[in-house]
Order: structure tokens, then sequence, then C-alpha cells
């Protein structure tokens, strides 16, 4: 199999407009991300997808790889679907632009789920934590995934699933994080096909996969992603270094 990590990389970003081109120890935000996910050595080839050409330019001047959008996008998806559609590539894994301090562990986990797919029963696989935490649990902005027995999602919501009528019954709640590795055929699908009410209404594209039949293979970490939404956070992340 020919493994390659995508970055999606924008300019613009609501709450920290520019965030990837902060500087961050002597290096740009995005610039640090691509050579942590380099430096990982658990892909074929690495590549930052993006909209904009100063983001394009940071990371070819610096000797790295970068894929030009060529249309709009509204997620991530269709960004990494357009940008891969041409390249000789089996499974593509989504790493985060704005998480410059790479985890191994989630991302070796997602690629070990397509090798020990020898039936290709998988289209996606991705990343779940457990929160035990009543406001994690109740926040609309943290994601929740419910999966069956075998490991494959069922559902995910910004609403608490599943709903605690019955309380000690021994239910786990699991926040999604959004680590993706993508069977390349199923990113192509997705680019193809339209939205649904069920991913109009919660704003999770990952609905759009599974009301058109594709199976997400869920894996369980303790991974918590340090990622940089704020200046605030990009302080944090300077101490880091």
């Amino acid at each position: 199999m020919k493994i390659i990590a995508v970055i999606p990389a924008r300019y613009a970003s609501t709450r920290f407009p520019a965030k990837l081109m902060q500087d961050l120890g002597g290096k740009t935000v995005i610039l640090r991300t691509y050579e942590a996910a380099l430096s990982t050595k658990l892909f074929d080839d690495v590549f930052v997808v993006t909209d904009s050409d100063i983001i394009f330019e940071e990371i070819v001047s610096n000797g790295g790889k970068a894929i030009k959008s060529i249309k709009e996008h509204e997620s991530g998806s269709d960004r990494i679907a357009e940008a891969v559609q041409n390249l000789d590539v089996d499974i593509v894994v989504n790493v985060q632009g704005d998480e410059p301090f790479i985890d191994i562990d989630p991302l070796e986990k997602v690629i070990e789920v397509f090798k020990n797919d020898s039936a290709r029963q998988v289209d996606l696989a991705s990343v779940m934590r457990e929160i035990k935490d009543e406001a994690e649990i109740n926040n609309p902005n943290n994601v929740k995934v419910v999966v069956a027995q075998n490991g494959f999602a069922l559902y995910f919501s910004r609403s608490v699933i599943p709903y605690p009528r019955e309380k000690n019954v021994g239910v786990r709640y699991f926040q999604h994080i959004g680590i993706y590795a993508f069977r390349k055929q199923a990113l192509l699908d997705f680019y193809s096909l339209p939205m649904q009410s069920l991913e109009a209404s919660e704003k999770l594209e990952q609905l759009r996969y599974l009301e058109f039949g594709k199976r997400i293979k869920m894996v369980e970490t303790t991974h918590v992603g340090i990622g940089i939404d704020t200046p605030e956070d990009l302080e944090k992340a300077r101490k880091m270094l």
C-alpha cells in the first residue's frame, strides 16, 4: 500500500486569522507541522494542500511539497479529494495543519486498520477517546460517536449520545478526534456525493460517509491534540519548544 499524509491548510481562520503562518520558534506553524509529519516516517509522501499562495510558497520555498486547491471547498474531505484524485496512492491520512506537536500513536493506529483489512471492509478509519467529565460530554463542540461491537461507527453527533435515560448501565462516552485515514476511492466518492440532511443539520462531514453507506472503523486512543486555535494557544505552544 502506498500511504501519504495530506495537511489541509487554509490561510483564513475565523478565530485566529493567518494562524498557520505565525512564528513558532523560528518557523511557521504550518512548516513545523509539515516537518513533524515527515519525521514520523509513517508515510511514503507528505503534502500540504492549500488555497493560499502564501502557504504554498512557504512550504515549497523550504523544500516541501504543496498542492494548490483549484476550487473553493466546504469541507476538508473535498479539499483532500481534489488534491489526490490524480495521485497514485492507496491510503490518505489527514493531518491537522494547526497541530505541530504530532502524536505518532493515533496515526499508527489508523494506518494499522488498513494493513489488517485484507477483506477491504473499511472505507475510513478514525480516532476516539473516552470522556467522563459531564461538561465535556454535554459540550456541543465535542463531537460524540457511538460504535458497534466490531468498532464501526454507528453515528456521530454534537448531542449527548447515547442519551442517559437509564443511569449506571456501563455506558462509555467517546469524543471523536478528527484524525482520518481514507481509502482513496472513499474520498473520490465523497467528492461526487451531495450533502444530505444529517450532515447539514449537525455540520459534520463524516455523516455524509455514513449516510451513503461508507464504513468508518474507530480506534481508541488517549491522545489529546494540542491545536493552535487562538493567540493564547500559540503562546502555550511556544513554551513547549
